[in-house]
Parts: C-alpha cells; sequence; structure tokens
C-alpha cells in the first residue's frame, strides 16, 4: 500500500468571520498566516491593488482579530492599503476577486461596506484621532469596549498622529496604538521620528514589574485614578534613568511595550493578550518587513507597493511600457523640473513622501541637495515651501490633490497672503480610478478659486504642461497651481521648447457657430472627440481651452457671450465652484442673461471606484456624453415651441 501525504486542511477556507478564526487553536495561527499571504500574493497577481503593505501585516492582522471581540472591539486601520488581510478575514474572502473593480470591494477600508471597517482610511495620520474619539465614547457610554489604533507606514510623521498623541492621556480612554515600524510609507520614511523608532527599546521585565505593583496598589486601596497618573509620571521618569533611555511616548503619559517582532503570530496574540484589559492610553510597538513572504517585494517595498499584475511565482511584473506610448504626466513634471533646476539655481523640489509617485525622484537622482522629501506631512511641506520661498527659492511644491486638501490652510495664510513664489504641482488631478473616492482629485479648482492671489492653470497635455511649469517659475508669479492627472497624457512627442504662457490667456481650438465648448485641463481632448463627432452631424462647435481657471480669460467669455445662446463648461472637478460656475458668474456680473450655461462636472455626491474609463462614463464627461449634452441642446433650441 501507497502512503500519499496528506496536505493540510486550509485553514482560511473555514473563516466565514472573526468568530471562525477565534475557534483555531493557537499552535495552527503560523499556518493561517501563511495561508492568508499566499492569498493576497495569488489574487493581487492578476487583480492588481496595494500589495507590499498588505503582506506586512498579515500576522498582525490575524492576532488582532484573535484577540479582540470584533467587530464590537473597534480595529482603526490608518492607511488602510495594508488592511487586504482585515477585508478577506471579515467575511470577503470570496468577493476579493471583485478588489478595487467597479461596483466591487471598495479599495480601502469603509464602514459603508462592512461593520467591521470601522471608519474610512484612505489618508494617512488619522487613526489615532478616530479611536480615541471611539475610546472616550465608550467610556463615556460604560461600554467594555476595546479600541485599537494601528498605524504605520511612515503616517506617524503626519501632524495628526501627535495631536492624537498629545490628547490621548488628557482624558479617561483604554486606547491601544499600535505602532507597525516598517521603516516603510510608500518611499523610505524620513526624518527624525524614523531615526528615533530605530533606536527606542524598552525593558519589558521592567513593564511587568510596574503593571504588577500598580495592580497591588489598586486591590488594596492605595492608588486612584489621580494617583496612578502621578506614579505613571514618577516610573516613567524613573525608567529613563534605569535603562538610560528616553521615551516620548510615556512623556506623554502613554504607557509604551516593545519593541516586538510582528511577524510572530503567537507572541503578538499573547502579548496583546497580556495588555488588552490594562487601563489608560497604551502603545505596542512592533517591527515589520513591508512584503513580507515575496522576496521581490521585501527587496524593493516601493516598487512593489503597487506592482500592477505580476507572475506570483517568479515576482516577475507583467505590466510594461509599450514603446512610443505617451508618457505619464507625472513623468514629464519630474523630467521638466530637472531640466528647470539646471538652468535656474533657486528651484527646489519639495514632496511629501511620494518622490517616486510624482517622480521628483528624478531631480533627487541629479541633486540630492536641492529636492526635500519631508514625510507625510502635507501642510508642513506647503509652509516649509513658503520659509524657502521667503528667502528667494521657488519651491516646486507636489502634491496628490486629494492630499493637498489637509494643506488649505497652509496654502491661504502661508502662501496666499505674503504672495510668496511657491509652484504647486498637484498631480492625480480628477478622476484616479481604482483607490477611489478618497482620492480622486475633486475639489482643488473649487477650494483653490476664492483664494486671492493664487493663479490656478491646467494644461491640455504635456507640452502645456512643461510650459505652465516654465511660465510659473519666471519671476513676478507669485502662488501658482498647476494641476494635472494621473496616468499617461495623448503625446507620444512630447518634448518641445520652453516657452512662457500669457498667464490668464486661453486658446481657440476649434471654431463654429452653434455653440460654445469651454474646457479646462486635459479633459479637453475629450471635448476635442465630441465636436469632432458633431461636426460630422452638421454641428459645428467653437471649441476654447480655457487653460487657466484663475485668473480667467475674460476676452473668450466676453466673444462667447456676444455670439451664442448655448455655452457649455467641461471639467474634471466638483461641477459646483469651479469653471463652470466661474462661466455662470461672469455672465451674471456682466448681464449677459440671454446665455445659458450648461455645466458638466464632477456631480454633487463622491465617485466611487473603478477605472477611469468606466467612472467617466458614469458620471458623463465621456465624449457620447458631451456630445448628447451639445445635441440636445441645439435641437431643443431648433424645435419651435408649442403656443
Amino acid at each position: 500500500m501507497i502512503n500519499v501525504k496528506k496536505e493540510p486542511e486550509k485553514l482560511l477556507n473555514k473563516i466565514e468571520s472573526p468568530k471562525d478564526l477565534r475557534k483555531i487553536p493557537l499552535e495552527d495561527l503560523p499556518q493561517l498566516c501563511n495561508e492568508l499571504r499566499q492569498f493576497i500574493i495569488n489574487s493581487l497577481a492578476s487583480n492588481p491593488g496595494h500589495f507590499a503593505s498588505s503582506l506586512g501585516v498579515v500576522e498582525l492582522t490575524v492576532a488582532l482579530h484573535y484577540v479582540f471581540d470584533t467587530p464590537y472591539d473597534r480595529i482603526v486601520w490608518d492607511v488602510g492599503h495594508q488592511a487586504a488581510g482585515h477585508k478577506i478575514l471579515t467575511g470577503r474572502r470570496d468577493l476579493f476577486y471583485s478588489y478595487r473593480h467597479f461596483h466591487g470591494l471598495k479599495p480601502f477600508p469603509s464602514p459603508q461596506e462592512s461593520e467591521y471597517d470601522t471608519f474610512t482610511c484612505g489618508h494617512a495620520s488619522n487613526s489615532i484621532s478616530a479611536a480615541l474619539g471611539m475610546a472616550v465614547a465608550a467610556h463615556r457610554h460604560h461600554e467594555k469596549r476595546h479600541v485599537i489604533a494601528v498605524i504605520g507606514d511612515g503616517s506617524m510623521s503626519g501632524g495628526l498622529a501627535f495631536e492624537g498623541l498629545n490628547n490621548a492621556s488628557a482624558m479617561p480612554n483604554d486606547l491601544l496604538i499600535i505602532l507597525n515600524d516598517n521603516n516603510m510609507s510608500i518611499d523610505h520614511s524620513v526624518g527624525g521620528m524614523k531615526h528615533y523608532l530605530h533606536q527606542l527599546h524598552t525593558s519589558s521585565g521592567y513593564n511587568r514589574l510596574r503593571y504588577w505593583a500598580s495592580q497591588h496598589l489598586l486591590r488594596i486601596g492605595w492608588l486612584n485614578e489621580e494617583g496612578k497618573r502621578k506614579i505613571l509620571r514618577f516610573n516613567n521618569s524613573l525608567k529613563s534613568v534605569l535603562t538610560g533611555q528616553k521615551n516620548v511616548f510615556e512623556g506623554m503619559d502613554i504607557r509604551y511595550f516593545g519593541p516586538e517582532n510582528g511577524h510572530d503570530v503567537i507572541a503578538l496574540v499573547r502579548t496583546l493578550q497580556s495588555i488588552r484589559d490594562m487601563k489608560g492610553p497604551k502603545m505596542l510597538h512592533i517591527h515589520t518587513k513591508k512584503g513580507k513572504g515575496f522576496p521581490a517585494a521585501e527587496k524593493d517595498a516601493t516598487l512593489w507597493h503597487a506592482p500592477g499584475k505580476f507572475n506570483p511565482e517568479t515576482g516577475e511584473r507583467l505590466q510594461e511600457k509599450h514603446s512610443g506610448e505617451p508618457p505619464r504626466y507625472q513623468d514629464v513634471f519630474g523630467e521638466t523640473l530637472l531640466e528647470l533646476a539646471r538652468n535656474n539655481p533657486n528651484i527646489v523640489g519639495v514632496t511629501p513622501a511620494m518622490p517616486t509617485g510624482c517622480s521628483m525622484n528624478i531631480m533627487m537622482r541629479e541633486m540630492p541637495d536641492r529636492a526635500f522629501d519631508v514625510g507625510i506631512a502635507e501642510g508642513h511641506a506647503v509652509t516649509f515651501s513658503a520659509g524657502m520661498a521667503k528667502e528667494g527659492l521657488i519651491p516646486f511644491c507636489n502634491i496628490y490633490s486629494a492630499f493637498a486638501q489637509r494643506a488649505y490652510d497652509n496654502i491661504i495664510h502661508d502662501v496666499a497672503i505674503d504672495r510668496l513664489h511657491v509652484v504647486f504641482c498637484f498631480d492625480r488631478a480628477g478622476i484616479v480610478g481604482e483607490d477611489g473616492p478618497t482620492h480622486h482629485g475633486m475639489f482643488d479648482m473649487a477650494a483653490l478659486r476664492p483664494i486671492p492671489n493664487l493663479t490656478i492653470a491646467s494644461p491640455l497635455n504635456e507640452r502645456e504642461l512643461r510650459c505652465l511649469m516654465y511660465t510659473a517659475q519666471l519671476p513676478q508669479s507669485g502662488p501658482f497651481v498647476i494641476r494635472y492627472p494621473r496616468g499617461n497624457g495623448v503625446l507620444p512627442q512630447w518634448r518641445c521648447p520652453l516657452e512662457a504662457l500669457p498667464i490668464g490667456k486661453g486658446q481657440l481650438l476649434s471654431d463654429g457657430d452653434d455653440a460654445a465648448l469651454l474646457t479646462i485641463g486635459p479633459l479637453g481632448n475629450t471635448g476635442s472627440e465630441a465636436v469632432e463627432m458633431l461636426r460630422s452631424e452638421g454641428i459645428n462647435v467653437c471649441h476654447y481651452d480655457m487653460r487657466f481657471l484663475k485668473p480667467i480669460d475674460t476676452a473668450i467669455l466676453h466673444d462667447v457671450a456676444m455670439r451664442f445662446q448655448h455655452v457649455f463648461t467641461v471639467e474634471d472637478g466638483v461641477r459646483n465652484g469651479g469653471l463652470g460656475s466661474a462661466v455662470t458668474e461672469y455672465m451674471q456680473d456682466h448681464h449677459h442673461f440671454n446665455v445659458c450655461v450648461h455645466r458638466m462636472g464632477m456631480p454633487d455626491h463622491f465617485v466611487e471606484h473603478g477605472t477611469p474609463h468606466e467612472l467617466y462614463q458614469t458620471i458623463h464627461l465621456d465624449k457620447d456624453s458631451i456630445a448628447d449634452e451639445i445635441r440636445n441642446a441645439i435641437k431643443h433650441q431648433q424645435t419651435p415651441h408649442e403656443s
């Protein structure tokens, strides 16, 4: 008889919810972690998404759901691209094939999708503040609910994280903060906090002794809450003396444990069980490896943050750029910035943790002393740029459009009021695709247009991006905003001489007599396709690329007001407050009451995730929808009204 080695039964297939996970013996959790990690690898190999971050927290994810009674206990993830394993363990394993697809699983945790997703977390550094609010609410409601904030991937460099930490010990709560220290954001993390975390060590024996002593004093009635706080401060000082180590977290009256190996799931479970019911705010510091379990991702976590399709056996990435394909807008920015910096010694670059994502790494390689990655800190990036501009430098501050929302006050207070010469380059403007509503650059034009002293522009194509960047660095330009989309442009031959563009002036793309179409930015190329469709039907549309939202070209607006009854505006931002609103305001202010302005833009609701093509169709900003809007208005105008 032949003995056939029986493969171990798949534990992951038995888990429909964390309740099933908690039935698994502790010693079997390493097997489950291996299965979960392989499931993520196999799934994302053919269905691209955020990859390395989720691999790094497999053991932590399993341990959290094993120890805590989720969803009653709250886990608040910081930067949800590390939460793929969380989705799989919380009833969404069989739907994971639809992850980031149109109408499929959302790209980040969302309370709209699952009760296990306690808070929206597409941006960084908000977990401590949100979780603290939940913990305080639980205390006020006399609920025995545990609340855990999981922060990592460089998010501790964000100012909001420190605001939450500073407040954590100021009110009654039992918050647990887990610091997932992997020395990474998307690119390598930077700054003093990175170096501090590398050097931070604390005596676990001392923590056990202190916990035993405090519990004993509580039992015999010698210690109340105020006494606990005083002893905690004293113990923290004593600990620094005995160990020769200073701990910024315990200086904030937050009990600190660690650092621990974040890939030892059994040890993590035991640690979490031992500190779970401790009173007061506490932090568990773990070390993890981004991309853990997939050698290529471990070697280059930045490249494998979101690698696209790949071979799960060999690690070969399958999506390569085709020869002759138009470049990505971000690469045009990076190449042009380096070209400008070579000729202008005052130009510097600033990015909040996205040098690869925005292609500022191109300048960093040649001029490392003139390009600054400030970490996940958009507000600081803006004010830091303002300080340099005050002393005569010309910072090109590159921030993703959606992330720039966190620096709104800094743009107004620290740049616009003093007309400082900062060039803001907002990448990922408009629809970004599969990352969904937390990442779409929908609001920048409407948000920035009311701010005095700003110039706001959006290029039609790659060559105009180059020329706008050249224009923005010229003397007397003042604060200058250039917004452009994610992905590829439209011109394979994109290099061109750098020439100044007249500020506040648009351009005529095609003339016509039936209606006027005003577009801004790369969506103007879609508008041109719609115009050509209509021309084949005998409808001739006059098409202007406005190029500048502020100052807007009033000569163009006067011309179309004199010539056309119907004016159509198209923009890849929210319809309320952007280009269409600016045109409507002009018509009203100048008493052109006979002009009907048809505004086409993003709707007054958050746009979900999907491919840009799917989403532009859904929100009616594709060429067919633009043509339909114009066609229907023209036909209605030509149809005699019934008496």
